[in-house]
């Protein structure tokens, strides 16, 4: 099947290839859109999830799938959370670099030593104005003093996973997919895809 994803961000679009190997994952640049700025002014992972899949949806009539991901720290209850992508952005200015966002997020936690964390993952999949199915998967970690590691993207190199002894962003790709949230939530919803008809 034929997926849009509803995401300009090409490295979560080629995380999510190949935990999607049955199906043909599509952006919206593969289909000549170009990027848009879509409002996430949901309170849960799940609902900025189901706003990008919608505002995709409506403008393709395609099968959408979106995910909705962050870093939640106990400590800071529960920041960034939702706003991830945005955490340190002010009104009217750009959002800061990954590497800003990071080591902001290292700053407001100098000196803490509960550094609890964990990776959150919302998928949606929407196949109709009111049809869809949903997902929400987590990977739990502790936050690194100094970032580690040269893979992944965005806080990977800030979450340590003790079971492992690595941060995210020192795992290899296939680990990765194994372990983290995107990947849990990923080998749920294929299950639900497998009995999935369109035409029903």
């Amino acid at each position: 099947m034929e997926i849009l994803v509803a995401s300009f961000n090409e490295h979560k679009i080629e995380e999510l290839k190949p935990l999607f190997v049955s199906h043909r994952l599509l952006s919206p640049v593969d289909l000549g859109y170009g990027e848009m700025e879509i409002e996430e002014d949901g309170s849960s992972y799940f609902e900025n999830a189901f706003i990008k899949a919608k505002a995709l949806y409506m403008l393709t009539g395609m099968p959408t799938l979106a995910d909705d991901s962050g870093l939640s720290v106990a400590t800071l209850g529960g920041a960034p959370g939702i706003h991830s992508s945005r955490y340190g952005s002010k009104d009217g200015r750009q959002k800061l670099s990954t590497a800003e966002r990071n080591a902001l997020l290292l700053a407001e936690m100098e000196g803490v030593k509960d550094r609890a964390c964990a990776f959150y993952c919302c998928l949606v999949f929407l196949y109709g104005p009111d049809r869809f199915l949903s997902v929400q998967e987590t990977c739990p970690g502790a936050l690194m003093e100094i970032p580690r590691g040269e893979g992944g993207f965005g806080y990977d190199p800030l979450v340590f996973l003790p079971e492992l002894g690595k941060t995210v962003a020192e795992l290899e790709p296939e680990v990765k997919n194994m372990v983290s949230h995107r990947g849990r939530a990923a080998r749920t919803m294929n299950v639900l895809l497998q009995s999935f008809d369109p035409r029903r």
